[in-house]
């Protein structure tokens, strides 16, 4: 049993913490939820009881709390994740703004489930997209090794909050547009979060290093294009792998299918294939449209499809979270 607190509860990613952890059963002795001060007061049922949710402020951790969720943006990480930290709390942090700190693991538990063990304090949870990308990459780094790889995302609205999830309805309704540059009903942004002077987004060297750091291999050339499109829930990502070594296609099948959490939805015969509705709402990493890339040797294309919300923020937090109420025992 923890004592457990979650900052962002409010959040899509904060109330999704806590319908996975419901499902669970997770071992909770207390719960304390903090948001910001409009949010203050607000009420949160949990496992049949009732929570009022206290406004963040640099006393709110004057608790007794083993763990914090964060996922309320990188300035209240920066912020209050090292108040918690001096507490001797240990913060689980959704956010991008530690993850790349060299001190920081980035976590993925089917991954490099043992560099939690390096933790000082604070563990990141990595972006939805690469979550879902290195899972599978694992399992071919390890037979095959890894040369290159080439991401090109279909990345959900709601990977940008309820904002994201307005501008999509609204935008169906009449032209409209708010949290992004352009209407994104009836179309696609070749841009996710801010660019940079070499043309690159975050959103891409955001997935590029994060998937050097949880592979532990800064040796595989990595290039991104991430993109926004109409969808609600579910990022896509098509990824283009140079393998070091020959491979027998029907021997990535089985690698994929011989993983718990992956699903394999690849008969073209039948039409079938992974989708974001198909995603929506489960923790399964799904992939198709496996076959070889004859372009180059060793070369092998997949699609990757995955509940942003749930695997790629929500799900894996509470995995990693797990993970520690484990070494306790």
């Amino acid at each position: 049993m923890i004592n457990l607190g979650i900052v962002g509860a409010t959040g899509m990613v904060g109330r999704t913490f806590l319908k996975i952890m419901e499902e669970r059963n997770f071992p909770i002795k207390n719960l304390y939820l903090f948001a910001s001060h409009k949010s203050k007061g607000t009420v949160i049922e949990y496992n049949n009881k009732v929570y009022e949710v206290e406004a963040l402020d640099v006393n709110s951790f004057n608790k007794d709390l083993d763990v914090l969720l964060f996922s309320a943006g990188g300035n209240i990480s920066k912020k209050y994740a090292p108040i918690a930290k001096d507490k001797g709390i240990i913060v689980i942090d959704n956010s991008s703004y530690w993850r790349m700190e060299n001190w920081v693991p980035l976590v993925v538990p089917e991954v490099n489930f043992e560099t939690i063990e390096k933790h000082h304090g604070i563990i990141a949870n990595p972006n939805c997209s690469t979550i879902q990308a290195v899972v599978p990459l694992k399992l071919l780094k390890d037979k095959y090794g890894l040369k290159r790889i080439v991401f090109s995302t279909y990345q959900a609205v709601s990977g940008s909050g309820v904002e994201g999830l307005k501008d999509l309805e609204k935008g169906i309704q009449l032209p409209y547009h708010n949290k992004y540059p352009y209407p994104i009903a009836y179309n696609v942004l070749p841009h996710i979060d801010d660019f940079l002077e070499n043309g690159y987004t975050k959103e891409e060297i955001k997935m590029i290093e994060e998937t050097k750091k949880i592979l532990d291999d800064n040796s595989i050339k990595i290039t991104a294009t991430t993109v926004r499109v109409p969808v609600k829930y579910g990022h896509s990502i098509s990824a283009n792998i140079e393998l070091k070594n020959k491979f027998h296609l029907e021997d990535i099948f089985k690698l994929f299918e011989s993983s718990d959490s992956i699903k394999v939805l690849d008969d073209i015969k039948n039409n079938l294939y992974p989708m974001p509705l198909i995603a929506e709402g489960t923790d399964k990493i799904y992939i198709g449209r496996i076959r070889r890339d004859y372009s180059l040797e060793n070369g092998l294309n997949i699609w990757i499809v995955a509940d942003n919300i749930r695997k790629g923020a929500a799900t894996n937090t509470i995995q990693i979270l797990e993970l520690l109420l484990n070494r306790r025992h």
